[in-house]
């Protein structure tokens, strides 16, 4: 597809401030954060020009003209091509209708989390949640702001969508801190009790899963499933 020429999010949004009317570069980047829009779409200058030029180099934005104010440097005034338009159509159908992956920081530590004893994992978890909490209070705060302000709720739902995802991760992670330290996650009292050998022996975690026997005075039958040089 064309758009992988172009796949930058910030592309995306310059094509559809373009597709307001034409503007120059530092014009996008006042509008985009006027409106909020660096809530949700990571911004800033440098990043923008470069965008600004692959985007024209792909034929999706072309200059119309050149203007100067006062003493200030030449700037260069963007329009969006008929090509740019149906990219933008498209990629826009696409973020709305077509699901993607996303890799969440959390979901990396996530796949990681024993490497940390569990009592630590709880905390950390716990103070993820806490962090997220301040952020949801402020985005409502934004929204009660905009609110008073009249303005419709069509033009924020963007960071509307945001406190939602915000809400399920800050239960998710206090649900699991709470399973964690009551042992209510399945394989909790194993991996506690891994760290503790770890610091009683000084040996490594592979070592205790070549004979769990030997450590655990049981044989797991999971670990069975394991081949042996992942253990």
């Amino acid at each position: 597809m064309a758009r992988r020429k172009v796949s930058n999010p910030l592309a995306f949004a310059v094509l559809g401030s373009l597709g307001e009317r034409p503007m120059h570069p530092y014009e996008i980047s006042t509008m985009l954060r006027s409106r909020g829009k660096d809530g949700s779409i990571k911004l800033n200058y440098g990043s923008l020009y470069s965008v600004v030029t692959a985007l024209e180099k792909a034929g999706f934005i072309e200059a119309v003209e050149t203007v100067r104010e006062g003493n200030r440097p030449e700037r260069t005034i963007y329009a969006i091509t008929a090509q740019g338009r149906a990219e933008f159509d498209d990629w826009l159908a696409e973020l709305l209708g077509t699901p993607e992956k996303d890799f969440s920081q959390l979901e990396a530590g996530l796949a990681y989390l024993p490497a940390f004893a569990p009592d630590r994992v709880a905390e950390l978890l716990e103070q993820r949640a806490g962090v997220l909490e301040q952020e949801i209070a402020k985005l409502k705060g934004m929204h009660d702001q905009m609110r008073s302000q009249q303005f419709p709720e069509i033009f924020w739902i963007e960071s509307d969508f945001r406190v939602a995802l915000l809400r399920t991760e800050v239960t998710y992670a206090r649900r699991l801190a709470e399973r964690i330290r009551t042992d209510d996650l399945a394989g909790t009292e194993f991996w506690r009790r891994t760290h503790e050998l770890v610091a009683e022996l000084g040996v490594q975690p592979a070592d205790l899963l070549r004979d769990p026997v030997k450590y655990f005075g049981v044989d797991f039958a999971w670990l069975r499933e394991v081949p042996p040089e992942a253990r």
